[in-house]
C-alpha cells in the first residue's frame, strides 16, 4: 500500500491488516518500529485490532487492557506493564478505549520492550481529549470524581497524534493512513567484541573492566542503549578475573533483572543463588543491595574499603548525597542512568552530582552511550514517545533578570496545555530537579484537581516553576473516620498523614496548601528564585484564608535548612528510610490564619513529645546533621545549675558522659539555638549523635569518651555561660 492510500471497500480492513504486516516487514528491514493509532468505536476498533493480531504468527504479542474487554490472550492489565520490562514483543496492543483509560507509564514502559520490526497499537475513542478517562480516577482526590475533571492531557496527546508524520493512523471503518519511510543510516562504527551489541556498549564495558581507583565512571544513556546489559558483562568480565566480590545497586531489583541474566548467560559455571545473588565456585560473588541495606551496611564498615567494587544502575533515582557517601567507601565505583525514560530523567542527576565528583574525585571519567541495542538509529516509535510523554522535555535557557522581572506569574492548567513550548520548558525543569519523574507527572501537572502553578519567568523562558495542591477542609465526622484509621479518602497526602499519625482532626478540617514540587534552573540556584516563589504564593494563599502553607521531603540537612529559614516548623517525621532514596520523609508547615496557628501548635507539640524516644530507638540512624536541625523544635529550658555543674564535670574533669547524659542532652538542645563556628557545629553534631542516638564516636570506648569530653569543651567555650577550664 502506498504512503497515504485510503481503503474502503467491504473487505477494506482485513486489506488493512494485511498492509499493517508488510509495513512492519519494512519497518523490520530498516530495524525500526512504529506507532499505529486505533481510533473509533470502542468495540470494531478491537475488532479489527483482534484481526491485525491474527494475521501472522507475531513474536510475543501482547494485549494490554481490561480482561473482559480483550478478545485474545495474554492479557495483561495496564497497572502490571512493569513486569514486562526486559521482555520482547513484535506486538502489543494498548487499549485505551475502555474501563481502564490510558496510564501514561504503562506507555512508556511498554514502548521500550516493542522489538525491531514490531508494532505499538493505541486504541482510544474517536473524540479522544474530550473528556477524562477512568484511569484518571487514580488522582482524582476526595471529593472531586474522575470524570468531572479536565482532560488537557489527553487532549495534547490527540493533538500530537493527529499531526505526527511518522505514526501510523488507521480510523475504524475508514481509512488507513501509513507514514512514508525514510532511508536508514546503516553506518555503524565498527568493534571487536563478540558479546556487546554496539561500539558504544562494547566501550562502556572496557571502561568498566578497567575501573581505576579514586576515578569513578559515569555513564548516561537514553533507555534502550544496553546500559544495563553493559553493567552484566562487565560483572561477569569482572568475576572472571577473580575479583571476589561486586556489589550492584538501584532503586529496584527488577532495574538490574537484565544485569544478572547476562552475567548468568556469561559464567556457565556460576550459579544464581537468589534473584539477588550470584556465586561462582570460587567463591566470587555478585550481589544486590537496595541503597538503605546498601548504606547501612556502609555505615557499618561491613561494605567498602580497599580493593572493593560498587556499580550503581539507575543512579538518577538515588539521592546525590547517598551516592556521596558511597563514593567514599568505595575506591572503585560507577554510576549509569537513563537520562531519558519513563523511570526517571539522568539529567538532574548529572547537574547535580558533577559537583560531588569535582570536589570528591577531579578525575572521574563521564561516557555516554548513543547507539540503540534492540533498534536502529532514527526509530520512529522513540521519537514519537519521547515527544507524546516530553521524555525529552528541554531544559529553558537561563537569564539573568533584574528585581522587577523575577516577580512571579500564576499559569492556570488551561493556559498552560495551550502552550506547549513553554509547557515542555517548565516541565524540563521540574525533570532536572527531581530524581523521579514519571508519565503520569505531566498528566497530574494539567489535569490534576485543586494544582496550581506558578513560575518565575525571564526573556521567555521559565526560570523556576511552582507546584501546589490544595487539601484538607473535611468534614468533621471524615476527619474523625480518618484520625480512628476507619477511612482514607485518596490524595490530601499531608493532612491525612498528619491526621492519622498524630490523631489531630484540626489538620484534617483546616484548608492547606502543600508544595508538590519546586524546581529552580540550575545555572540560577541560589539567587533566592525559590524562595521568591514561596514567599508570593504563600501571600496568596493567606488572601484566600488558606489556614496552614506544608511541604513534605526527604530530610536532607540543606534542603531542611532552607524550609526552616522560611520559616517552616517540622510537624511529622517517618520512621523508616524510603528503600529507593534511604531518606527519612519530613513535613515541615508554616500557619497563615489564628486556626492556622492553633493546629500547628498542636502538631508542633506533639512532635516534640515523640522527639526524642523516636531518637532513641526507631531514628538511631537519622544523620546527625538534621537531629541538629530539629532539636530547636523541642521545649527551649534554661540548663540548671546542676546541668552546668555536670557539664563542666564530664569537658573538664573525669565524670562519666553517660551518667551525665541528661545535662548533655540539655546542653545539645541550647545549643542548637547556638550560632557556632565551624569546630563547634561539628562538635555539636558529633554529641546529638551520641546524647541521643546512643551513636559512638569511636570503636575504642576509650577514644570514644575523649572524643565526647572534647566535642563538650568546643561548645561550651562558644559561650561565656560556663567557667573556664581550670589551668593545668
Amino acid at each position: 500500500m502506498r504512503a497515504g492510500c485510503r481503503v474502503d471497500k467491504p473487505n477494506a480492513v482485513i486489506k488493512q491488516a494485511s498492509a499493517l504486516v508488510h509495513h512492519a516487514t519494512r519497518l523490520q528491514r530498516r530495524r525500526w518500529r512504529a506507532l499505529v493509532w486505533l481510533y473509533g468505536a470502542p468495540d470494531k476498533a478491537r475488532q479489527q485490532a483482534q484481526l491485525l493480531w491474527e494475521e501472522q504468527t507475531w513474536q510475543a504479542p501482547l494485549w494490554v487492557g481490561a480482561e473482559h474487554e480483550t478478545p485474545v490472550a495474554p492479557c495483561l492489565p495496564a497497572s502490571k506493564a512493569r513486569t514486562r520490562l526486559g521482555a520482547e514483543h513484535q506486538l502489543i496492543v494498548l487499549d485505551a478505549s475502555g474501563s481502564q483509560g490510558l496510564d501514561p507509564d504503562a506507555l512508556g514502559a511498554l514502548a521500550g520492550t516493542v522489538s525491531a520490526g514490531g508494532l505499538l497499537v493505541i486504541i482510544t475513542p474517536s473524540n479522544w481529549g474530550e473528556q477524562p478517562d477512568p484511569d484518571y480516577a487514580r488522582f482524582a482526590d476526595y471529593p472531586w470524581r474522575w470524570d468531572s475533571l479536565s482532560a488537557h492531557y489527553l487532549k495534547r496527546l490527540a493533538f500530537q497524534l493527529m499531526g505526527e508524520s511518522t505514526i501510523v493512523r488507521w480510523e475504524v471503518d475508514s481509512s488507513l493512513t501509513l507514514p512514508r519511510l525514510s532511508i536508514r543510516d546503516s553506518r555503524a562504527a565498527p568493534f571487536d567484541d563478540a558479546d556487546c551489541l554496539t561500539a558504544d556498549q562494547a566501550r562502556a564495558v572496557n571502561a568498566l573492566v578497567k575501573l581505576k581507583r579514586r576515578r569513578p565512571l559515569v555513564i548516561t544513556a537514553d533507555r534502550g542503549r544496553g546500559k544495563s546489559a553493559a553493567l552484566g558483562i562487565a560483572c561477569a568480565r569482572l568475576l572472571q578475573k577473580s575479583v571476589t566480590q561486586l556489589v550492584v545497586t538501584a532503586p529496584r531489583l527488577s532495574s538490574v533483572e537484565s544485569l544478572f541474566a547476562r552475567v548468568v548467560a556469561l559464567c556457565l559455571e556460576g550459579q544464581r543463588l537468589s534473584s539477588a545473588r550470584f556465586e561462582l565456585p570460587s567463591g566470587s560473588s555478585l550481589c544486590f543491595l537496595a541503597p538503605d541495606a546498601l548504606n547501612e551496611q556502609v555505615d557499618q564498615a561491613r561494605l567498602g574499603g580497599s580493593g572493593s567494587y560498587l556499580l550503581v544502575d539507575e543512579a538518577a533515582a538515588i539521592p546525590a548525597a547517598m551516592s556521596a557517601h558511597w563514593l567514599a567507601a568505595f575506591p572503585r565505583i560507577a554510576f549509569a542512568t537513563t537520562v531519558h525514560g519513563y523511570e526517571g530523567s539522568g539529567r538532574g542527576f548529572a547537574l547535580r552530582f558533577r559537583e560531588v565528583l569535582n570536589r570528591a574525585a577531579p578525575q572521574w571519567r563521564e561516557l555516554q552511550l548513543d547507539a540503540p541495542v534492540r533498534w536502529s538509529v532514527g526509530d520512529p516509535l522513540e521519537a514519537t514517545i519521547q515527544a507524546l510523554l516530553l521524555l525529552n522535555a528541554p531544559l529553558p535557557e537561563a537569564h539573568a533578570s533584574t528585581h522587577c522581572q523575577t516577580a512571579s506569574m500564576v499559569l492556570t492548567q488551561a493556559q498552560l496545555a495551550k502552550q506547549r513550548e513553554l509547557l515542555a520548558k517548565l516541565f524540563g525543569l521540574l525533570v532536572q530537579s527531581h530524581y523521579r519523574t514519571t508519565p503520569s507527572d505531566l498528566r497530574q501537572l494539567l489535569d490534576g484537581p485543586g494544582t496550581a502553578i506558578r513560575t518565575i519567568i525571564a526573556a521567555k523562558e521559565p526560570q523556576a516553576v511552582l507546584v501546589t495542591r490544595e487539601e484538607g477542609g473535611f468534614n468533621a465526622a471524615l476527619a474523625d473516620q480518618v484520625a480512628r484509621g476507619e477511612r482514607r479518602p485518596q490524595g490530601h497526602l499531608l493532612a491525612q498523614s498528619l491526621a492519622a499519625h498524630s490523631g489531630s482532626r484540626e489538620a484534617l478540617t483546616s484548608r492547606w496548601r502543600r508544595v508538590a514540587r519546586i524546581a529552580t534552573h540550575p545555572e540560577r540556584r541560589r539567587e533566592g528564585l525559590g524562595r521568591r516563589l514561596l514567599e508570593e504564593d504563600i501571600a496568596n494563599a493567606h488572601q484566600q484564608g488558606i489556614a496552614l502553607y506544608g511541604a513534605t521531603f526527604g530530610a536532607e540537612a540543606s534542603l531542611l535548612r532552607f524550609w526552616l529559614a522560611l520559616g517552616f516548623a517540622p510537624v511529622r517525621l517517618g520512621i523508616t528510610r524510603e528503600a529507593a532514596t534511604g531518606e527519612y520523609a519530613i513535613m515541615v508547615a508554616r500557619a497563615l490564619t489564628c486556626e492556622g496557628q492553633a493546629v500547628l501548635a498542636s502538631l508542633r507539640d506533639t512532635f516534640a513529645a515523640s522527639l526524642i524516644t523516636l531518637l532513641a530507638f526507631e531514628l538511631a540512624t537519622l544523620p546527625a546533621p538534621i537531629v541538629a536541625l530539629l532539636l530547636p523544635s523541642l521545649p527551649r529550658l534554661p540548663l540548671s545549675a546542676a546541668e552546668l555543674q555536670a557539664v563542666d564535670d564530664v569537658a573538664y574533669a573525669h565524670r562519666d558522659p553517660a551518667l551525665a547524659r541528661a545535662a548533655l542532652q540539655a546542653l545539645a538542645k541550647e545549643a542548637s539555638h547556638w550560632s557556632l563556628e565551624q569546630e563547634a557545629h561539628i562538635a555539636h553534631q558529633q554529641l546529638v549523635a551520641w546524647a541521643f542516638q546512643n551513636q559512638p564516636l569511636a570503636k575504642a570506648h576509650g577514644e570514644s569518651v575523649r572524643l565526647i569530653r572534647r566535642a563538650t569543651q568546643q561548645i561550651i567555650e562558644q559561650r561565656t555561660l560556663f567557667p573556664s577550664s581550670p589551668e593545668g
